[in-house]
């Protein structure tokens, strides 16, 4: 066999690698896009659900007026907020403002009784549990796909076909409070 044939087998079993190394990175950082979606509407159901529930409130604490307005405020932040570095930093502050907003019922026997209340308070912890099983699979999407970049010998591509790390939906300084949040008692 000569020379020529070797080299000619080495390039191509080196094409081969980079096509296959290019395509499990696409399906990678594809998974994390579908991931990102999925928090998004989520998320965007969360932003549907709370004008409901700022009017319920109104309704029997409306001298709490920096609450609500703190509430719209947030949620009309998370709304326009890009991308998952700044969704996350938008999303804690709505949390924390839900959480203060669900927090004011305690204060108000008749709002915490009223039906409407209950309702959209339950829907907002079934949201709730729906949004962090999201934020922990567009995670391990992250995750996955970062890694796949780093390893060997997929690294070796990764950079030159444009490949780069991609952020984790981070609750940041204010995790414990998000976790914490929001507590609803009947």
């Amino acid at each position: 066999m000569s020379t020529g044939w070797i080299v000619l087998g080495v390039i191509v079993v080196l094409v081969l690698f980079a096509f296959s190394a290019y395509n499990r990175l696409v399906a990678l950082g594809q998974r994390v896009g579908q991931a990102f979606a999925d928090v998004d509407v989520q998320l965007k159901q969360r932003h549907d659900l709370i004008p409901n529930l700022v009017e319920t409130v109104k309704g029997y604490a409306s001298h709490e007026r920096g609450t609500l307005d703190d509430v719209i405020k947030a949620r009309n932040s998370a709304m326009s907020a890009q991308g998952p570095a700044q969704v996350s930093a938008a999303e804690n502050q709505l949390s924390g403002a839900l959480g203060r907003l669900i927090a004011l019922s305690e204060a108000y026997p008749d709002l915490k009784a009223n039906a409407n209340f209950q309702q959209l308070a339950s829907e907002l912890s079934d949201l709730e549990n729906k949004i962090a099983a999201s934020r922990r699979f567009f995670n391990n999407a992250v995750q996955e796909y970062n890694t796949g970049i780093q390893q060997m010998p997929a690294a070796l591509f990764a950079g030159m076909f444009g490949f780069t790390k991609k952020d984790f939906f981070d609750l940041g300084a204010s995790r414990a409070e998000v976790e914490a949040a929001p507590q609803v008692k009947f």
